[in-house]
């Protein structure tokens, strides 16, 4: 195997610690190793990157302990700490992260199969999304120092914390979506913990001594093991505040279910999707190909804002099917850092498996696959099978494929793609493709009532992450983008007194004296 030196594994990584209480804990007991389905020799064999601690419940609820303990009924350093200060751990957070991008992005293709630019980008993207979440946070502060008076009463309103957040993040982004999550849970003074995804997690190993000495202890706990092992235990001991999750809707439904007080549980979920493109008759053919192109492969369809169903009217099925499977044929399946790869190893070794039972039963049910590369496996991939005609009787229809199948279904009557998606469990995102603006109005007024982004003549994405990322029915609980996740980690809360002479002199001694560090005016430049 030609590997780029600086892309060699070298050595292996024994992660034999885990942080809490701000202790880097010592684990001398059972540990799991973390392979990668990419091969470093010439035949064919898993890569072993090294071995991270097996976890259980002791090592759980002292976490959970921990996080209890550093919020203390709101009462801790963290909680009641200036907002400046706060920003300033996650500032010296950050910088700290900054000199680790090397490592992290090697670890991202070697654990996760993410090609090199989109490993790189995610790391800077997950930089920029820290700080500008420092900077809303700032905003957001300056916007409080005030206070209002209405119906004679004074108010000082500011966001305050919701208290222990159980952080879990998932594999396809290992570092952007977990931070997306993690960082304005903390910095909105949370204390926090925060179990890595089965995929990606040594890629967190090079940045635990820089959660370690940024926040005071307690803040964030980091702990490793099976999530029935670890998470369930945390959960049932009713203690958590929040549960925030990107995965699936059964993990979400199974953690939330032994909550003993799940009236009282803010759960921020982002959950599975099955986001259709519907390509319209007027369509930029050549725009739309590629889009949906970018939309179905992309990290080999294993995002949750894939293009997982293509719907396509039956006037331009069959240009759109030759040019479209001959398009998916021509990409480079390589390793991550093989320039021009866009397909890459899967990092779930029983995934290839998984993809050829949908093929196989969309093939037993008459769908066929029309690119020629089409299901054609190796040890570690399946190649994207284009499958036409799709019905909704097939499962990979039905389910969220995660992987690199792509459905086509043809239509001439756009209420069949617009029934499909109020039946559907999930409502994130669509695809539309077209030009004729009296056929896209209605179309857009309806699809905004059925999914919570509407990408005109672009596949779905997340991103910028100013904007904001949701779904409707199983796809999302609370919305991510910097500000609104902000909002989502934290509950509006204000100090109230009715306007007379006695009230006021406190108020104004409060302020003067700097004792409180709620009530102030202080503004942040």
């Amino acid at each position: 195997m030609n590997i780029p030196e600086k892309y060699q594994i070298k050595e292996t990584i024994t992660q034999n610690t885990y942080l809490v209480n701000g202790e880097l804990k010592k684990w001398t007991g059972q540990t799991s190793e973390v392979y990668s389905t990419i091969s470093s020799t010439s035949t064919y064999q898993k890569t072993l990157l090294g071995t991270i601690p097996t976890l259980g419940e002791t090592e759980a609820l002292e976490a959970l302990n921990s996080a209890v303990a550093a919020y203390d009924k709101g009462q801790g350093l963290w909680p009641t700490m200036k907002v400046v200060d706060r920003i300033a751990c996650m500032e010296k957070f950050v910088e700290q992260m900054k000199t680790k991008r090397e490592e992290v992005v090697k670890l991202l293709m070697w654990e996760i199969g993410k090609n090199l630019a989109d490993s790189e980008k995610e790391f800077d993207r997950t930089v920029e999304y820290i700080y500008d979440t420092i900077e809303d946070y700032t905003q957001m502060d300056r916007d409080s120092a005030k206070f209002e008076k209405h119906d004679g009463v004074n108010a000082h309103i500011r966001r305050g914390p919701l208290g222990v957040v159980l952080c879990l993040g998932p594999y396809n982004y290992p570092l952007n979506e977990t931070f997306a999550l993690l960082i304005p849970a903390i910095i909105m003074g949370n204390t926090t913990i925060f179990k890595p995804a089965k995929f990606g997690v040594l890629l967190l190993s090079p940045l635990l001594e820089a959660f370690q000495n940024s926040f005071p202890k307690g803040v964030v706990n980091i702990i490793y093991g099976r999530g029935r092992t670890v998470a369930s235990p945390i959960m049932k001991d009713g203690r958590v505040d929040v549960l925030a999750l990107i995965g699936n809707s059964a993990s979400a439904n199974a953690l939330q279910s032994v909550h003993p007080k799940s009236n009282r549980l803010r759960m921020v979920l982002g959950l599975e999707a099955k986001n259709p493109a519907i390509v319209l008759k007027d369509a930029d053919l050549d725009l739309a190909i590629s889009e949906c192109i970018a939309g179905t492969t992309s990290f080999n369809g294993q995002r949750c804002t894939a293009l997982k169903v293509l719907y396509v009217h039956s006037a331009i099925i069959e240009e759109f099917n030759k040019r479209f499977s001959e398009k998916v044929d021509a990409l480079k399946f390589g390793n991550p850092w093989e320039e021009g790869a866009k397909l890459t190893p899967l990092p779930e070794p029983d995934k290839p498996a998984y993809i050829q039972e949908l093929i196989d039963d969309a093939l037993e049910k008459g769908a066929k696959i029309i690119n020629k590369k089409g299901g054609e496996t190796t040890e570690n991939y399946i190649f994207p099978a284009v499958l036409y005609p799709v019905s909704k009787d097939m499962r990979v229809y039905k389910e969220e494929q995660f992987g690199p199948v792509i459905p086509v279904m043809s239509f001439s009557d756009i209420e069949q793609p617009l029934d499909d998606m109020a039946e559907s469990n999930y409502g994130q995102q669509v695809s539309l493709f077209g030009k004729d603006i009296k056929t896209l109005a209605p179309l857009i007024d309806t699809l905004v009532n059925l999914v919570c982004r509407v990408n005109l003549n672009s596949s779905c994405q997340r991103g910028p992450d100013v904007y904001p990322f949701t779904g409707r029915k199983d796809s999302a609980v609370a919305t991510l983008s910097v500000h609104d996740a902000l909002r989502s980690f934290s509950i509006r809360t204000f100090v109230a007194s009715k306007d007379n002479e006695s009230n006021n002199a406190i108020l104004t001694e409060l302020l003067q004296s700097r004792a409180s560090n709620f009530v102030s005016t202080d503004y942040i430049l």
